[in-house]
């Protein structure tokens, strides 16, 4: 089961990230006001969905690490705590920040400094956490080769 819940989980929370990563780079770029208000204030409503996805692959991560600390596995490992630690101390508290701000109309120099700040730890993020998802599916097709040349198959 944790085979299945594990590429689910992470998939989900990429594109969720991926999502909120678009939709203000496409708001600010293309939308009216009311648009960005629109998504600055659903991001945040979007953490129920978001964090749990992420609390979900990381559990079933080491559950199928199984203990493996070298290799491909390591490389994910040790991107994880630089991908939480962006999260928790840049991402979450500058898109709360941004909501606040939007739905107060305050486009200042303060939220468009935030905002950038914003972009570039998203983006760093959607990045590691892609190459978590590289290395992961690298894993299932050795998984999958070494499978297929299994004599009953």
């Amino acid at each position: 089961m944790t085979k299945l819940i594990h590429p689910l989980a992470s998939t989900l929370a990429l594109l969720t990230i991926a999502t909120f990563w678009l939709s203000t780079a496409l708001s600010e770029l293309f939308a009216s006001e009311a648009s960005v208000v629109a998504v600055k204030t659903a991001i945040p409503w979007s953490f129920l969905l978001l964090i749990p996805m992420l609390a979900v692959t990381g559990g079933s991560g080491f559950a199928l690490a199984k203990g493996v600390r070298t290799g491909v596995i390591g490389k994910k490992l040790k991107r994880m705590p630089f991908i939480a630690a962006n999260g928790l101390l840049v991402l979450i508290p500058a898109a709360l920040f941004l909501a606040s701000k939007a739905k107060a109309g305050e486009f200042d120099t303060a939220f468009y400094t935030v905002q950038a700040l914003e972009l570039i730890a998203g983006a760093t993020n959607i990045t590691l956490l892609g190459l978590n998802m590289r290395d992961g599916m690298k894993l299932t097709q050795w998984r999958r080769k070494s499978s297929s040349r299994h004599p009953l198959r």
